[in-house]
């Protein structure tokens, strides 16, 4: 054994353990021949022992050094892990570490640290109201080491307003021979979604608003813009996203349809204002980004406030 370490999970994955920067043959060659980062707890190997100098080791700082019977030595920064963020623990870090290899720099090796500590800090997220289970659920996608940055970086976001709509008084007539079959020609494209999604998905059936979040989650999670071939989902995936937004409308803020021969000319009349949802579904799917700038969460509650 060369090395082992107990420490903050987190932590360890800012440190790009266990390369810590180098390319993998070097990893693979060199292993951990040199102390690449003191953790909380360290097991020190004979051989990496012997390079650094016992004596060396064994008068580090720190709040445990103990020689163990196979030439190992165990390492201990300070009594408790759970404050490893805290400036003390860092101080402790750093002191053992530079320790440990004379060639850092103290000052250097603590502003890494203190740079971790912030990086993990806790942030309250102040999401926009209307996407804000969405991005709560992005955020718990995040590796965990990631969150918090996140959140920072979603506090600061906010999604364009929807453009996907017009005035009622602007309303383009129905061009269809049949309304009515027309509208069950949305229904039957919605339950195309369903049969996609429903298992990933199981609101889906459901047809809320709480399930066009979980729509938009999972396509965002799912890459599903870049991992569907963009002939199939123009075809299939954006009219039948496009007439589930739709009908979510009409059945809870009481829509109604005006249909048109062209999908992307059909509105949703709610209130004072026509929804376009196969627009909206076509902007959605052009790229990941735009599932979070044009999701259908936002549209939905937009058109929930406007209604009158």
């Amino acid at each position: 054994m060369t090395h082992a370490a107990a420490h903050s999970a987190d932590d360890t994955e800012l440190t790009n353990a266990p390369s810590f920067g180098r390319d993998k043959q070097s990893w693979y060659r060199d292993g951990f021949d040199k102390v690449y980062e003191v953790f909380w707890l360290n097991v020190f190997g004979p051989k990496l022992v012997e390079s650094i100098g016992r004596e060396r080791v064994l008068s580090t700082p720190a709040w445990r050094v103990e020689e163990l019977p196979n030439g190992c030595v165990l390492l201990v920064t300070r009594p408790t892990a759970s404050d490893f963020a805290s400036d003390e623990a860092r101080l402790a870090q750093a002191r053992a570490h530079v320790h440990l290899r004379p060639d850092l720099d103290f000052d250097t090796v603590l502003r890494t640290l203190r740079a971790r500590s912030a990086t993990l800090a806790p942030v309250q997220p102040l999401f926009p109201p209307d996407v804000a289970p969405l991005l709560s659920r992005v955020v718990d996608h995040v590796a965990s080491h990631q969150r918090q940055r996140t959140i920072a970086e979603l506090n600061t976001w906010r999604p364009p307003e929807p453009e996907e709509w017009r005035p009622s008084s602007s309303a383009l007539p129905p061009d269809v021979e049949d309304p009515e079959r027309a509208c069950e020609h949305y229904r039957h494209l919605a339950e195309h979604l369903v049969a996609l999604l429903h298992t990933e998905v199981p609101s889906v059936f459901d047809a809320t608003p709480e399930s066009l979040t979980e729509v938009d989650f999972y396509l965002w999670r799912e890459e599903f813009p870049t991992s569907r071939p963009r002939e199939a989902i123009d075809a299939h995936a954006v009219p039948a996203l496009g007439a589930y937004l739709g009908e979510v409308l009409v059945r809870h803020l009481g829509g109604q349809w005006l249909p048109r021969q062209k999908l992307e000319e059909a509105q949703v009349r709610v209130g004072p204002r026509l929804w376009l949802p196969f627009i909206r579904a076509r902007h959605a799917l052009s790229s990941r980004q735009a599932l979070l700038d044009a999701s259908l969460t936002q549209l939905y509650r937009v058109a929930e406030r406007h209604r009158g």
